[in-house]
């Protein structure tokens, strides 16, 4: 029986065919690919991490290396994750830190404070001095915004951060990545000789504060990015405040 290609019926059943064999092709690449696109994940994560306490440029840290170099300076062993009251989870320890998607737990409407995850990462810089890295997540004006700080060895003061986003406006909002804003935060402390949380402010025009003002400047036409790191910055650092005041005393 000869088929008649000018059929609608032939037409639909084609079209069928060939959206059913490219879905299984792409179906089959995109598993395929899968542990790449892991590992893409965990190497950009690698990177923020470190890019908080170091110039990873300066020290010549690629996507190539950058799996060994972050072993280098950060052992997952020593890692925490911590409760929204600043106490250290028991149970879940370690290399479980590097896993938790912060992202993922602040978009998560269903999840409530109790059981939200802080990881704390524990890391020497070359000089073999302690170092203590954390992750932010928060929202900028079109999307979430996250990053990095790292504390110097006294729990309290800042010596890097490293902020991204992903949609905000370019020249505009999106200049929450670029090292002029990030070098602000620098010298600054989470927390006076007490240990008491000290909230930060991003402002307008702090063209005349000195080193160490928790006072930030903010970016000119980025109002609602900036105000976006600081809520999420003090809403994270509180915690973190919090555990280092009793790990202290």
């Amino acid at each position: 029986m000869a088929i008649n290609k000018e059929s609608n019926s032939f037409t639909f059943g084609f079209a069928i065919a060939l959206v059913v064999v490219i879905g299984v092709v792409l179906a089959l690449l995109s598993e395929g690919l899968k542990p790449y696109k892991e590992k893409n994940v965990r190497v950009k994560k690698q990177l923020d991490i470190l890019s908080a306490m170091m110039d990873v440029e300066k020290e010549g840290i690629t996507r190539e290396n950058a799996e060994v170099e972050f072993k280098t300076y950060v052992n997952l062993d020593d890692a925490l994750i911590l409760d929204s009251k600043g106490n250290v989870k028991k149970g879940k320890e370690g290399k479980d830190a590097f896993d938790i998607d912060i992202k993922k737990e602040y978009r998560d409407k269903t999840l409530s404070e109790e059981d939200k995850n802080y990881p704390l990462f524990i890391a020497k810089d070359k000089s073999k001095k302690k170092r203590y890295i954390i992750p932010v997540v928060g929202k900028g004006l079109w999307g979430p915004i996250w990053g990095y700080i790292c504390l110097d060895d006294d729990m309290k003061t800042i010596i890097g951060v490293s902020f991204d986003h992903k949609t905000e406006t370019p020249g505009l909002g999106a200049e929450i990545n670029k090292a002029f804003f990030m070098d602000r935060w620098k010298s600054s402390k989470i927390s006076d000789e007490q240990g008491n949380f000290m909230k930060y402010e991003v402002v307008k025009d702090n063209s005349g504060a000195v080193k160490g003002d928790s006072k930030i400047d903010g970016i000119t036409g980025g109002t609602i990015t900036s105000k976006g790191v600081e809520e999420m910055v003090n809403r994270t650092l509180k915690i973190y405040a919090t555990y280092f005041q009793n790990k202290k005393s």
